[in-house]
């Protein structure tokens, strides 16, 4: 089984976000915030080597289930105006 098949795999056994060690306190902020980094950065890497990106909908599925909507919309303006304050 490869890479993007077990991603597949998780990604259809997903229901929560999972314990993540680097944030183990109740407050999600920074883990919602990590997560839609890691989400653009892996697609931009990827896209980069003209991968599939398939592997960064982990990250798409748990900032999702994370970040307020109206966060995640405030922040894909942002990317789209050029004035976003994460390095991507």
């Amino acid at each position: 089984q490869n890479m993007a098949e077990d991603i597949k795999d998780k990604l259809e056994r997903y229901r929560t976000a999972p314990f993540d060690a680097r944030f183990p306190n109740q407050n999600q902020t920074k883990n919602c915030w990590q997560n839609y980094l890691d989400f653009h950065r892996c697609q931009k890497a990827l896209t980069a080597r003209g991968a599939d990106i398939t592997p960064c909908d982990w990250y798409k599925r748990v900032y999702k289930s994370l970040c307020p909507v109206s966060w995640v919309t405030k922040w894909d303006e942002q990317r789209e105006e050029g004035n976003f304050p994460g390095k991507i």
